[in-house]
């Protein structure tokens, strides 16, 4: 049944085209011409610090009638999102120049905290109609726009040794018009400046008004959006205590022939920024890995597997038994046949909260990546891809419960309920601690990323009212279910294993056992470590359905071809090794990332400390999952070779 699912699932796959896409999930929004359009901020991030922070936390203008946060779910919060409404005022199709927000007089801690986020490389998130603003940084040399970050904070002049802020937006929105009077937002855009505003005749904000109406700054202009030019003919507002900042911004309308269900395309590639020839590049590389190890197989196992077993099982003449006299010996694997089902010597019921453990991670990867990748999980959806994640996991306590208790009633163990207590709460209680532990650190910063108390509990409801349930009653499944049987029983008196070489040692086959894993996916793993710590967009689920598919066979095959190395050199001790030998694959996952980490440049210790801590349980996941998938291949694989042969 099983296999029928995942054939379902990849045949799915195939059809999209090996490419994740996305369904809305909600339905757009139509304006008419000067209806007011909301502007929302969003937490300002650094990839350099890791640590996000509440917009209004620095000096901006706020609406005249308060900060109010929007309604945000489960997934959000856990991600350090803050989304709140702004006092830009936006009016469909209808442009405005230099308009003015507010002025705001910096105190010295103001302008040393506006200086931390410019060395530090903040940025400003904002959205409208739920789509992130693009950012557009025009020189003298180039046009850079960024569909990832949003838009810095400020700059720093190296040559004069300032900080310089941006207090001039000039905001354009892209329209499509579906129907008659009916527009959708298609595209956002924001090009910053900075600009020490001035008034006519040396008036100052205060006082700069005639008749009741506000006097525009001679700094920018009232006829047309702020460009270079008119930059260069205004000083830059440099950061310093006492420095009055005037915040400005134009909005500009600009017609587009994009549609509204294409207008996350150019966020999610990037602006075509990662070619998906890059993809398909990863995609053939581990292709070929898997071909080069299943032909491996193909010509080690099956050709010896044929001739073990025809050796094995052929009845010797009279003349064959004449010759070698009444010692007929075994060997090979046939030889430990009475012992390589014998329950493991050290810490079964370890194992079996292992195995429990990494089924439950196993099932919830293959089930997020194949909902990403039939589009159930959209990128306008803020936070969904986390929900489903641990939706996912806690739902699939029952499966953790039912593998841990059928394996650890195969090996006859007594104290059940210690078993499945520890599936249920050892892996999860591990990382609740670690994130308990990062998520009060990020309390003391004052960062968004501190979830708050209501968010904790509904993790610990989660946990303890879905999770452990379903563990105890899969544990209840596993335990009414006969044992695993096995082809061959095992004797009382274990059988000594003989000195091994070398290459079949437990330190070379746990080293080599993850490299051929790793290999397979660790073009799609920078990807997907981009989106996490360089906030940016992945969203070619397709491709990494593939990239697990791929991972899950190269795991099987090297395990078992490691495994029967193993075994032909009558070392039966095969339980452990084969789900340390799949499970090396996390050693390596770690230690990419402990080489990516060099690409955010952090300077701070909670950074190495926030980073590596989530690292360490992503690969603890890995561990537990891809050793699973080692330990349930050579289970399948040692049961059907013993079957295949007779016994006495």
């Amino acid at each position: 049944m099983e296999g029928r699912r995942t054939y379902c699932i990849l045949v799915c796959l195939l059809f999209l085209q090996v490419s994740g896409f996305y369904l809305p999930g909600v339905a757009p929004r139509e304006y008419k011409v000067g209806d007011k359009v909301e502007l929302k901020v969003n937490k300002l991030t650094s990839v350099h610090t890791q640590i996000p922070y509440d917009y209004y936390s620095h000096k901006f203008c706020k609406p005249k009638g308060g900060v109010q946060q929007s309604a945000e779910n489960l997934g959000e919060f856990l991600t350090g999102d803050r989304i709140e409404n702004s006092p830009y005022a936006l009016l469909m199709r209808v442009d405005e120049y230099c308009k003015i927000l507010c002025q705001v007089k910096l105190t010295a801690s103001q302008a040393q905290q506006f200086k931390h986020s410019i060395d530090e490389a903040y940025h400003h998130n904002w959205i409208v109609d739920n789509i992130p603003a693009a950012s557009v940084i025009d020189t003298e040399q180039y046009v850079t726009t960024s569909y990832s970050r949003g838009f810095p904070v400020g700059y720093y002049d190296r040559v004069v040794g300032k900080h310089f802020l941006y207090n001039h937006a000039s905001i354009v929105i892209e329209y499509h018009e579906a129907i008659e009077n009916g527009n959708r937002i298609v595209g956002f855009y924001v090009e910053p400046f900075s600009i020490e505003h001035k008034f006519p005749q040396n008036m100052d904000y205060k006082s700069s008004t005639i008749d009741g109406k506000q006097v525009a700054p001679e700094t920018c202009s009232t006829e047309r959006a702020m460009d270079l030019d008119l930059v260069k003919k205004a000083d830059h507002l440099f950061v310093q205590k006492g420095a009055k900042v005037l915040y400005t911004y134009d909005v500009v309308w600009r017609s587009s022939m994009i549609k509204w269900a294409s207008r996350w395309d150019i966020y999610l590639s990037m602006d075509n920024a990662v070619p998906k020839k890059v993809h398909w590049f990863s995609i053939v590389n581990s292709l070929m890995i898997v071909v080069c190890l299943t032909g491996m197989v193909a010509m080690i196992l099956a050709r010896n597997l044929r001739r073990d077993i025809s050796k094995y099982n052929r009845v010797p003449t009279e003349d064959e038994e004449a010759a070698s006299g009444d010692t007929h010996e075994e060997t090979g694997w046939k030889l430990v046949h009475q012992d390589v089902f014998r329950p493991p010597a050290s810490c079964p019921m370890l194992l079996c909260v292992f195995i429990g453990s990494g089924v439950q991670v196993f099932v919830m990867a293959l089930l997020t990546i194949a909902f990403a990748a039939v589009g159930f999980v959209s990128p306008a959806n803020r936070g969904s891809l986390m929900v489903v994640m641990l939706l996912l996991y806690v739902c699939m306590g029952s499966f953790a419960g039912y593998h841990c208790a059928r394996l650890y009633k195969t090996f006859k163990g007594q104290r059940w309920q210690r078993a499945i207590f520890l599936t249920a709460f050892l892996f999860p209680a591990f990382s609740f601690s670690v994130f308990f532990g990062l998520d009060l650190s990020l309390a003391s910063y004052g960062s968004t990323g501190a979830v708050p108390i209501s968010t904790l509990l509904a993790l610990l409801a989660l946990w303890f009212g879905i999770s452990v349930p379903l563990v105890f009653l899969g544990a209840y499944l596993g335990f009414r279910k006969e044992p695993i049987e096995f082809p061959v029983k095992f004797s009382n008196i274990p059988r000594p294993i003989p000195a091994a070489s070398w290459y079949v040692s437990p330190p070379f086959t746990v080293i080599v056992g993850g490299v051929l894993p790793f290999g397979a996916c660790f073009v799609e793993l920078f990807f997907i470590l981009s989106s996490m710590w360089m906030d940016q967009y992945y969203y070619v689920f397709g491709f990494t359905a593939l990239v697990f598919l791929i991972l899950i066979i190269t795991c099987s095959e090297m395990t078992i071809v490691l495994c029967y190395f193993q075994l032909c050199s009558e070392n039966y001790h095969w339980w452990w090794r084969s789900f340390f030998n799949a499970g090396s694959t996390a050693l390596y996952v770690f230690l990419y990332s402990c080489v990516y980490f060099a690409r955010l440049e952090a300077n701070q210790w909670f950074t190495y400390a926030l980073y590596f801590g989530y690292m360490i349980l992503i690969s603890l996941g890995v561990f537990l999952a891809t050793g699973t998938t080692g330990f349930l291949a050579c289970l399948w694989f040692t049961r059907k070779i013993y079957a295949s042969i007779k016994v006495d």
